[in-house]
């Protein structure tokens, strides 16, 4: 049986349906103020939200720091980690995070073999 996903007690639904002045309340503190600030000064902000609204594909921002809120579940981002753009799919466990918790922006260190010169012990390999 598949368990229900719920956000501070709130289904999916009910939290789409929810006024956003509600929904800030359920936020944590630091998601509520960058939300509230959303006005002329964040007009890539407000844009991106008003450009969700209209996309049916997915939508490409360099909005990093952007709150996810219920809206856009179910959407997708492709979001700059610097190099590419990474396309997220948006689940309700992603409410209230960043878009950027997404894109990762540094890969981890694989290193290969060492070859030859790689080290000065190993200009004195004889070669057969």
């Amino acid at each position: 049986m598949v368990k229900e996903f719920r956000y501070r007690g709130y289904t999916i639904e009910q939290l789409q349906k929810m006024p956003m002045d509600e929904l800030l309340e359920l936020l944590p503190a630091r998601a509520r103020r960058s939300l509230k600030r959303l006005s002329s000064t964040y007009r890539s902000k407000s844009a991106l939200f008003e450009k969700m609204k209209k996309s049916k594909g997915p939508i490409k921002t360099h909005e990093r720091d952007l709150i996810i809120l219920p809206q856009m579940v179910g959407k997708k981002f492709q979001v700059y980690n610097g190099k590419e753009f990474v396309e997220i799919e948006i689940k309700p466990e992603m409410i209230g995070h960043y878009l950027g918790e997404y894109a990762h922006t540094v890969k981890k260190v694989v290193h290969g073999t060492p070859g030859i010169g790689a080290s000065r012990s190993s200009l004195y390999v004889p070669l057969k």
